[in-house]
């Protein structure tokens, strides 16, 4: 359990079913280890320590396992803040990883939380990667936004990091609000900070049953990343990992039928996301429902045989 006294503030002591409290809080449901551990295959895929390929132009690099919030619904809780087995100490190997998978078009920096790094490890991350010339751009996975702005808007030593190398390729901040509380002036002032110079950040939301499982909250949340300038990348499933998926899942059918209400009230910029479920063969969109039976696409796929393809199931009576 770890909680940054700036989001132990957002939490509304009155009221007994604060969705603020449920994302940091351990929670009784996380004894049930209904679920999985690795519910993405995120083992099958590692080709080094700390170094994933399982999409053909995207490597991840789990630069670090220390967060600055254990989220309680993390689905690598098999690893955040105490495994280092899966965490990347190998620089000069990964770098020459990349260099020779010409494919790989872009990484993504990620952990536990890629800006728990020390200032001196982004940079040097950084430096070797824009000597790529086949990187087309760099992505940090990091909820520093969400939990700890600070971190952002009270380190001009890390804004002009970013700044300087995003001169020579892109960065993107890939983050992750979940709530339209968590939009705060705090918050809005490390984003501010951030698109000033040039940054794009984009957010992966999950839907999590009690925190934002209500039409008009996810829409207030979408409305409001669109209203500060982040663009919102994905809706995700919550993955049935263990600790997480009894407290936190909704089913699939939920989940499509929350966003069909949700989208009533977004405008055309915040309807852009896509509704989205982990598995181990990729990333799979969830595009509609038709005569009881669900629809759906692979939008980013580990076998080059699925790419695009489209496939239909049966909802079964527990809409799933």
């Amino acid at each position: 359990m770890s909680i940054p006294k700036y989001y132990y503030n957002l939490i509304d002591e009155n009221d007994p079913n604060d969705p603020i409290k449920k994302l940091c809080f351990p929670n009784a449901f996380e004894a049930d280890l209904m679920g999985d551990t690795d519910t993405s295959g995120e083992s099958s895929n590692t080709k080094m320590p700390g170094l994933q390929h399982k999409y053909s132009t995207t490597a991840l690099v789990l630069t670090t396992s220390a967060c600055f919030m254990y989220c309680r619904h993390c689905f690598r809780k098999r690893m955040v803040g105490s495994n280092s087995d899966e965490i990347n100490n190998r620089m000069k190997e990964t770098i020459k990883y990349l260099k020779e998978h010409e494919e790989v078009n872009n990484v993504l920096l990620t952990g536990g939380d890629s800006f728990c790094m020390s200032n001196e490890q982004i940079e040097n991350y950084l430096k070797n990667l824009v000597e790529i010339e086949h990187l087309d751009f760099i992505r940090f996975g990091t909820r520093a936004l969400v939990v700890f702005p600070e971190r952002i808007y009270g380190d001009q030593e890390l804004i002009d990091i970013l700044a300087k190398y995003n001169d020579k390729k892109k960065i993107v901040i890939i983050t992750q609000f979940n709530h339209p509380r968590e939009l705060t002036v705090e918050a809005k002032r490390a984003i501010d900070m951030l698109l000033k110079k040039g940054i794009a950040i984009n957010n992966q939301a999950v839907i999590l049953k009690g925190v934002n499982d209500d039409p008009k909250v996810l829409a207030e949340l979408l409305n409001g990343l669109t209203r500060v300038g982040i663009n919102p990348y994905y809706v995700f499933q919550c993955r049935p990992v263990k600790g997480a998926k009894a407290g936190f899942q909704k089913t699939l059918l939920e989940s499509y039928e929350l966003v069909k209400e949700t989208k009533q009230y977004l405008n055309g910029i915040g309807k852009r996301f896509k509704l989205i479920m982990s598995h181990v063969q990729g990333k799979i969109e969830i595009i509609g429902i038709e005569n009881n039976k669900m629809i759906f696409k692979f939008h980013q796929t580990k076998y080059i045989d699925n790419n695009e393809r489209i496939f239909i199931r049966e909802i079964d009576v527990n809409g799933k």
